[in-house]
């Protein structure tokens, strides 16, 4: 039996402003108050601020002497940004889970399924929130923490939704493409790591 996921104060902090984000209660260049999320989620400044640090590494946010916090008027050549890194490393990670991947894709599966219906359905969130799950589930699978802290450092998923919520970049076909790396992963496909880089980079919005 898998134990439960404990997320510290800190992190459902960050995850309630993310949200917050992306569904555009905070809309670009808007400011977010401190004080004003502490009493809503009633907790102490402290971890509030912690979260708002952690976001603005993530350059989602800026903050400036006298003028606080604000949600980052983002461009497409910003979200463009972070796709060729995120490319190289999951080129990386095609590589060295590449035998793993081929004897068993069972971690895959469930979200090309999932996305699959989703597509059916062209339910937005799903399509995002399977296709994060999907490429988080194959670097995992290179068995390699470090890269795996830096996959996550990127902030993939809320990227990804800003991309689609901001500048309408949507795919017409979420399921087949991963379909297509589950295959070449299952034949051993020598070009793995290179057919992995393809595909982020042509998910990356045009400036």
């Amino acid at each position: 039996m898998t134990a439960p996921v404990v997320h510290s104060l800190r992190e459902q902090i960050r995850e309630h402003i993310l949200e917050g984000i992306i569904s555009g209660r905070w809309q670009p260049g808007e400011r977010i108050v401190e004080r004003r999320i502490a009493t809503e989620l009633e907790v102490s400044q402290t971890p509030v601020r912690e979260a708002l640090r952690e976001l603005e590494s993530l350059r989602l946010i800026e903050s400036a002497p006298n003028k606080g916090v604000r949600v980052r008027n983002l461009s497409a050549t910003d979200l463009e940004e972070s796709y060729p890194v995120r490319a190289g490393l999951e080129a990386i990670a095609a590589e060295l889970a590449a035998d793993r991947l081929a004897e068993d894709c069972s971690a895959l599966e469930p979200h090309v399924a999932a996305l699959y219906e989703a597509d059916r359905v062209a339910d937005g969130t799903g399509q995002v929130r399977h296709t994060v799950a999907f490429h988080r589930e194959l670097v995992r699978a290179a068995g390699n923490s470090v890269l795996l802290h830096t996959w996550e450092g990127l902030g993939i998923e809320v990227f990804t939704a800003l991309s689609i919520r901001w500048l309408g970049t949507v795919q017409q076909s979420y399921a087949e493409e991963h379909q297509d790396l589950v295959t070449a992963f299952r034949r051993r496909d020598p070009r793995i790591a290179e057919i992995v880089k393809a595909h982020v980079l042509g998910c990356a919005p045009r400036a």
